[in-house]
């Protein structure tokens, strides 16, 4: 029996009617073979959405595949020297002194060339710690309980609450303001068994708090001198009645795209705002990548560098490879720890006396590679540079042999 040839059409155009369907199409296509499952399940999900028939999805993966082949890497590609080079040219463009004012102009963040060196450097501490604090279904939707979280989060000090501060002999008294007090929610019994908390141990600081009034109290201690009182009061006003210790400004910020409020922070600590109630932990985000690697661990980190760099660059209008950005983020936390690129981070790491030499403190690893009679094989791109051998890179990769035998009787034929 014939089949006609509009069943023929039919069969050819076939439309799937899930993306499972679509995926296991793509599946049994050979040229999908090289492709990875991540790309063959966008590939299905666009098929589907678009509802392609099956010759126009064997196109498209086929084309996918050849764009996938083109983007490989060739093998001998120094492709470190080539991230070094897409990251490094664009730094050259970036402006040094950088603030970019996130929604009120009093906050500031550091951008720019100062931040990616921070980065690249894996300073400890960024020279301005920030958070963005998302919420929970409870709290994202008004400003007002936006708030609620916010008052939970912002840090308060003696220091914002009090008034007046009187220092004689033998005795520091504290007037505090009733505004700020009730404005807080602040109790005087709190502020009594914060202060009590930061009394040292030393004889001049074994002091006794009484409280006169609601608002008024005084640390006294009769051996206590004026100056040793001043130096107490200092430290008095710097103690933490609320929130979370560095985190010293809050801002409501309302997100259109999402149409929700979040909470952004001058000072981070991102393990203590994730217990604090009505934050999103899934998506509160910090840009101090130590306290990601502290509290999410390292894959965690490697994100946030990526990301960082990211951001960094488009906010200067740059733009580069991820490939680029992964590829320094990889070699910074490969080790399970985060490197910096420097002498004392992956330069340190080599293998090469000559390698870690050509960087930076010359004298200092050829001199402790003699004290310790260490070996040179002189495989690396650096080692061979210096030497004058071929790098192991490109065409240098590969050593032809020839079998003479073979032409011996080229001339008989």
């Amino acid at each position: 029996m014939q089949v006609s040839s509009k069943a023929k059409a039919d069969k050819t155009v076939q439309v799937f009617n899930d993306v499972a369907s679509t995926l296991e199409f793509i599946e049994g296509i050979p040229s999908a073979e090289i492709l990875p499952l991540p790309i063959r399940s966008a590939i299905a999900q666009s098929a589907f959405e678009k509802k392609l028939g099956s010759d126009t999805i064997r196109r498209v993966v086929a084309e996918a595949a050849l764009q996938f082949e083109a983007a490989q890497v060739e093998p001998g590609e120094p492709v470190g020297v080539v991230a070094a080079q897409s990251i490094g040219e664009p730094g050259t463009q970036m402006t040094l002194r950088t603030f970019h004012y996130a929604g009120v102009k009093e906050y500031n963040v550091t951008l720019g060339l100062p931040r990616l060196i921070e980065l690249v450097d894996a300073r400890k501490t960024p020279s301005t710690p920030m958070m963005t604090v998302w919420l929970d279904e409870e709290h994202r939707k008004t400003r007002e309980t936006a708030m609620v979280v916010a008052k939970r989060i912002l840090q308060v000090t003696l220091s914002e609450v009090a008034d007046n501060i009187a220092i004689g002999d033998g005795y520091v008294s504290f007037s505090l303001n009733e505004e700020e007090m009730n404005r807080h929610g602040i109790k005087l019994e709190e502020v009594v068994e914060a202060v009590k908390g930061t009394l040292g141990k030393a004889r001049s600081e074994k002091a006794e708090v009484e409280t006169e009034t609601e608002y008024l109290f005084t640390v006294l201690n009769e051996e206590m001198t004026r100056a040793v009182g001043y130096r107490l009061k200092e430290k008095i006003m710097s103690v933490p009645l609320r929130g979370i210790r560095g985190i010293t400004k809050v801002y409501l910020e309302h997100s259109a795209a999402q149409d929700e409020w979040y909470i952004m922070t001058e000072g981070s600590d991102l393990a203590k705002i994730l217990q604090v109630e009505g934050v999103d932990r899934t998506r509160t985000t910090t840009n101090n990548i130590y306290e990601v690697y502290e509290v999410l661990g390292i894959e965690a980190a490697r994100n946030t560098i990526i990301r960082e760099v990211v951001e960094i660059l488009k906010e200067q209008g740059l733009e580069v490879d991820g490939r680029h950005i992964s590829l320094l983020a990889d070699w910074m936390t490969e080790s399970g720890q985060i490197k910096p690129v420097s002498r004392t981070g992956i330069t340190l790491g080599k293998t090469s006396v000559l390698a870690k030499a050509a960087f930076e403190v010359t004298v200092n690893h050829l001199l402790a590679a003699a004290q310790s009679a260490e070996t040179d094989n002189l495989e690396g791109v650096t080692e061979s540079v210096i030497v004058g051998n071929y790098i192991p890179m490109g065409t240098g990769v590969v050593e032809l042999l020839v079998n003479l035998e073979v032409f011996k009787n080229l001339g008989n034929n």
